[in-house]
């Protein structure tokens, strides 16, 4: 076996990766024939195939990572060991990690869990998550005993929510009330991507937590389950999210409303709009979410909240109308949007206003806003006319091909 070794090692010098690969293959079939392999020459052929996996190219690494798992055992250690070196080269720690998910051992999922929490690379964050779901139950195993240690749980719950299978639902339904707010809130996101009807109340009740991220975490979960929005009222329940005291709740509750596309929910966001005192970016994001709405009601929401704005949102509302794709709402958002020019409220001298104004007459292409846009054409503002005579180029490319 010695002159085997020899053998593999002039091979390495020479890089002749395919020989190297070839001797220690032998060795390792003399292994599962159940010939006599010692330890040590194990741990030469575990050094020898890390040798390659140091110094190899790509295709080298890639075709002496099918020879790990045939080593077993005395391989886990050193792979570990190049995981969890944060110096060593970011192509082989991933290397290592894609071996190591051959390998259904306890040690390796806390590695890998470990490794989560800890790393800033992207690239091995996601193999790590990949090599979990993959390693599958025995993985869910040992996570599940973590979470029953208080030190642990927060990595174990993290770690939970990369394996998106089923078997990890109870697990953390386990934890949704946890004291630690981040516990919890990891737990609601996770299980947000399991459509399982079941969970709702777990979802409803989270509303009410007391940490703004499992608020956030719960609305976002709701948000794309607005075909149960009727059997468990959503609209309701989502509600008193649209003034809650974090901005973040509050955005995601108002796209959460945009995609309930009821009566309801856009009367909700019309009265966001009609507030007072709720933020500018906020009630943009009203906005754009009573557009996607697409109805005659969102629109009329628009409407009037038009006739009552500032600049900044009736900038955006004149925006978000000029958006539409329907040629039947974008004949009744010309009509808004013409009457509203000739209006005479003090808003539509602005020359802000004007601009976007032509813009957007000018993208929903109706020929009545024709006129309209000539005459901004003659504005006194160089930046109005500028926009108004984009627009009409626009109409009469389109009175051309018609």
């Amino acid at each position: 076996m010695l002159k085997n070794f020899d053998i593999i090692a002039d091979a390495v010098k020479q890089a002749n990766w395919i020989l190297v690969n070839q001797q220690l293959q032998q060795l390792l079939d003399k292994k599962n024939n159940a010939e006599a392999v010692e330890d040590k020459e194990l741990e030469q052929a575990v050094a020898m195939a890390l040798q390659i996996l140091q110094v190899g190219d790509f295709q080298a690494r890639w075709d002496i990572a099918k020879i790990f798992p045939k080593i077993g055992k005395p391989a886990i250690a050193p792979l570990l060991e190049i995981l969890e070196d944060e110096s060593a080269e970011l192509e082989m720690r991933w290397f290592a990690l894609r071996i190591l998910g051959e390998f259904n051992e306890p040690q390796i999922v806390l590695s890998l869990v470990k490794l989560l929490e800890k790393t800033q690379e992207e690239e091995l964050a996601i193999a790590s998550a990949q090599t979990l779901a993959k390693i599958g139950q025995p993985a869910i195993s040992s996570l599940v005993e973590l979470l029953k240690e208080e030190k642990s749980r927060l990595l174990a719950v993290k770690s939970l929510a990369q394996i998106r299978r089923s078997d990890v639902i109870e697990p953390l339904l386990s934890v949704v009330n946890d004291a630690v707010a981040e516990v919890r809130a990891t737990a609601i996101e996770a299980l947000g991507s399991f459509h399982h009807k079941h969970l709702m109340p777990v979802f409803i009740q989270a509303l009410q937590d007391t940490s703004f991220s499992v608020r956030k975490e719960a609305v976002i979960a709701l948000k794309v389950r607005d075909y149960l929005k009727e059997e468990f009222d959503l609209v309701n329940h989502l509600q008193p999210l649209l003034y809650d005291f974090d901005s973040q709740v509050c955005q995601q509750a108002i796209l959460a409303m945009g995609c309930m596309k009821d009566e309801a929910a856009m009367k909700a966001l019309s009265d966001v709009l009609n507030f007072k005192n709720f933020p500018l970016f906020l009630k943009q994001e009203a906005v754009r979410a009573l557009n996607w709405s697409s109805s005659f009601l969102a629109l009329d929401y628009l409407k009037e909240v038009l006739y009552s704005s500032d600049i900044a949102l009736a900038q955006e509302i004149i925006t978000v109308l000029g958006r539409q794709e329907s040629i039947e709402f974008k004949s009744y958002v010309t009509e808004i949007l013409i009457d509203f020019l000739n209006s005479k409220q003090e808003i539509t001298h602005q020359s802000q206003i004007k601009q976007v104004l032509a813009t957007s007459l000018g993208e929903l292409g109706d020929l009545r806003a024709l006129t309209h846009l000539e005459k901004l054409g003659d504005d006194d503002d160089s930046k109005v006319r500028l926009y108004a005579k984009a627009a009409v180029k626009k109409l009469d490319s389109k009175q051309l091909r018609g």
